[in-house]
């Protein structure tokens, strides 16, 4: 069995830039495979209005930070940039992180960010309607940009777990997939994911798959990998405790 890759995702409030970019390095240090920052203009949690740093900025700044680890926004939220823009961008940090850039993509879903920046929030269909627009564009625009991305193809990661639209997308366009919930959840969606991925013909074992985990639920890792999970990536918030970034590595080293 491939090793399991571990990935941190270090959320981009409540705290400053310097102790941000601390726990980056440190992360990488540790051992981590892959290291990600999320795409909001405000708090998830904690204080609404709280200290905040806007995602694809902060992500140019880990791409300078790292030299080992694979970096991405876990997730950009597709309405909040023109495709080809977007696709020029992830070209650019690809680029200043020496080929480490990982495309997160999803269809948005925080309606205060859509508001307060003068987005139409629509409802999930629509927005997953402009997903399945963007990512053909975004995939042309990376082929046709001067200087290409480092990588061919540059990874691509869809995160969501919706059966009808989002699953087909990933088949489609993905190179990995992030998926959310308990293992059962997990393994359920999973194969539905094979399951499109046969229908669009492609190879399931194409796509990376991907599952999200909190120190709460670190007794159920082997479950999860049982479920299919390759990859599993810790959300890590201030005060930056090393504590659960620890144990995550550890258990991934004791794998073999």
């Amino acid at each position: 069995m491939p090793r399991i890759r571990i990935g941190i995702q270090l959320h981009p409030q409540q705290t400053t830039y310097a102790a941000f970019a601390d726990a980056v390095r440190r992360v990488e240090e540790l051992g981590a495979d892959t290291i990600w920052n999320w795409d909001h203009f405000f708090p998830l949690y904690g204080d609404p209005n709280g200290a905040h740093f806007e995602g694809w900025t902060l992500l140019t700044a880990i791409a300078t930070l790292t030299s080992r680890a694979e970096v991405g926004c876990l997730v950009t939220c597709n309405s909040y940039r023109n495709p080809n823009l977007l696709a020029d961008m992830a070209r650019t940090v690809d680029h200043i992180s020496g080929g480490r850039l990982i495309l997160g993509i999803g269809s948005g879903w925080f309606e205060r960010d859509y508001q307060e920046y003068g987005y139409q929030f629509g409802i999930g269909p629509s927005r997953l309607q402009e997903l399945g627009r963007a990512l053909p564009i975004i995939k042309e625009r990376l082929q046709k940009i001067v200087p290409p991305p480092l990588r061919d193809p540059l990874p691509i990661l869809i995160g969501g777990g919706g059966e009808k639209v989002t699953l087909k997308l990933t088949a489609q366009y993905a190179d990995l997939w992030h998926g959310f919930g308990s293992p059962e959840i997990f393994k359920h969606k999973n194969e539905v994911l094979d399951t499109w991925c046969r229908e669009v013909g492609r190879d399931p074992a194409a796509i990376e798959r991907v599952a999200a985990a909190n120190p709460r639920e670190f007794d159920r890792l082997d479950d999860l990998v049982k479920a299919g999970a390759a990859h599993i990536i810790l959300g890590w918030g201030a005060p930056w405790d090393l504590a659960p970034v620890k144990r995550l590595l550890s258990w991934r080293d004791a794998q073999g």
